[in-house]
């Protein structure tokens, strides 16, 4: 070891991930101590941290090449003493000029003082900001105005920030933001973000959303006009990833006209958007070439049919039918959310989703609350040439004999089932004694004992009962977590 150069054990130290591992380390040696102090780039910051000020200080001045900063105080009381509060965030500022990533997690002590000391942080490309209760849009200012490199914001449950969003303006106009996040913001509506003008061309990845509830209430875009041909003038080309949730859109109105505008479009996401029409699907289908990835989550809206009103999902076979000509689609998700098996109704048909399997080369697919689904679609599946990762999740009438069609998959490698009652032991035997699977899923199958899948793949979990569908994290699906 002694005859190693500094630079090559600086190397090998980088590789360690561990933080106990790397304080063992240190301990080791003075030489090993100076240079695990020189090669630390990332720090973790919580309840631990005791007094906050004092360690901070101690900290910065052993880690001065610092490029990412955890700070996060979930689950924090006073019993854990004071956290980090704006002089601390002064002290980070001034000690670690090379910080790049910066992430502050319920800091209630930090207000808008101290997120102004990040504008030192002339590095500065990605800032997290998550419950920060007292963060409001002029300390966002302060950060847009000082940090010129910021490339990616995210905000979520900050609900101190409203008003005239300067900060969002200067960004759009001087700024070189390429992702945004804004998640659960209620002073943050979706003509607000509309104010970002032309920061939108340089956008790259985009997420608002809202947790439970439709916004319904938020207030009307300012810039429409009744009774004439809308558009809004911001192009957003570059923008390949966009996640909306639970927000109110009527036609051409908000952030639903993005749909028509994202020529390179790759990952797409919508929950529960209200309003929603298939002329939305037939617009983006033709606008977006390149759309690799779709999750659509939908529930029973009143919409007008052929006989007049219903209560359907918004969708019908004429969004899939579009969607089926989007070739280099790959990763899909259909959940259909809240309906009954007889009443409301699913805007799909079976017919409609057979052939948007059999159309487009996906490689991974959910299908959930499919309550028109049955083992004549699941020929469709098992004929599906590129599938290789297929969830089914409260398909109640697939039964065994659906189940062992795939059997015959020929790419099928991964295989979750969850909440579906309709098979047994003998469709999921068929099908794991055929297939030689890198992952088999179950949960709350309450025909599916646990002694018939253990063992049948290389990964196997199996639960009685299945987590609830909020709980459910989808990798492949959803960029927009944090």
């Amino acid at each position: 070891m002694e005859d190693l150069p500094d630079a090559l054990i600086g190397e090998i130290v980088k590789r360690v991930s561990s933080t106990s591992d790397l304080s063992s380390l240190s301990l080791v040696s003075k030489r090993l101590y100076k240079i695990e102090a020189e090669s630390r780039h990332t720090i973790h910051i919580g309840c631990s941290l005791r007094p906050a000020t004092d360690a901070i200080v101690s900290l910065c001045s052993r880690f001065h090449n610092l490029l990412k900063v955890d700070i996060n105080y979930s689950g924090w009381t006073q019993d854990h003493g004071n956290q980090l509060d704006n002089h601390g965030l002064r002290i980070l500022s001034s000690y670690c000029l090379s910080l790049s990533d910066i992430t502050l997690s319920f800091c209630s002590y930090i207000d808008d003082t101290g997120l102004g000391y990040l504008a030192f942080c002339k590095k500065l490309i990605t800032l997290r900001l998550n419950s920060a209760t007292k963060i409001t849009s002029s300390g966002l200012l302060a950060v847009a105005v000082g940090c010129k490199n910021l490339s990616a914001l995210h905000l979520i449950d900050c609900n101190k920030i409203s008003g005239a969003f300067e900060w969002l303006k200067y960004l759009g106009s001087d700024g070189s933001l390429e992702e945004l996040k804004v998640k659960n913001c209620v002073g943050i509506n979706q003509y607000s973000l509309l104010m970002f003008g032309p920061g939108w061309m340089k956008l790259q990845r985009f997420v608002f959303e809202f947790r439970n509830i439709y916004s319904i209430f938020e207030p009307k875009d300012p810039s429409y006009v009744a009774n004439c041909q809308y558009r809004y003038d911001f192009s957003c080309e570059n923008l390949k990833q966009l996640s909306l949730r639970r927000i109110v859109t009527v036609e051409e109105i908000g952030l639903r006209s993005l749909l028509g505008k994202c020529k390179s479009l790759e990952k797409l996401c919508l929950h529960f958007v209200l309003g929603l029409t298939d002329s939305d699907m037939i617009t983006l289908a033709q606008n977006c070439s390149n759309l690799r990835s779709i999750s659509l989550q939908l529930e029973p809206v009143f919409c007008e049919g052929p006989e007049g009103r219903v209560c359907r999902t918004p969708l019908t076979d004429e969004s899939l039918k579009a969607l089926a000509g989007c070739r280099m689609l790959q990763v899909v998700e259909l959940t259909m959310f809240g309906c009954d098996y007889a009443y409301p109704e699913i805007g799909f048909t079976q017919e409609g989703l057979m052939m948007f399997f059999q159309s487009c080369p996906i490689r991974d697919l959910v299908l959930c609350g499919a309550n028109i689904f049955d083992d004549e679609g699941m020929k469709a599946l098992s004929s599906a040439q590129f599938l290789q990762t297929l969830e089914l999740m409260d398909c109640v009438y697939i039964t065994d004999a659906g189940m062992c069609l795939l059997a015959d998959s020929p790419s099928l490698v991964n295989l979750t089932l969850r909440q579906s009652d309709g098979f047994s032991d003998v469709g999921v035997g068929e099908v794991v004694r055929a297939r030689k699977l890198d992952s088999l899923i179950v949960e709350g199958c309450s025909r599916v004992s646990q002694k018939a899948v253990l063992g049948t793949a290389k990964s196997v979990r199996y639960e009685r009962y299945y987590p609830g569908y909020g709980k459910l994290r989808r990798s492949s699906l959803s960029f927009g977590q944090d």
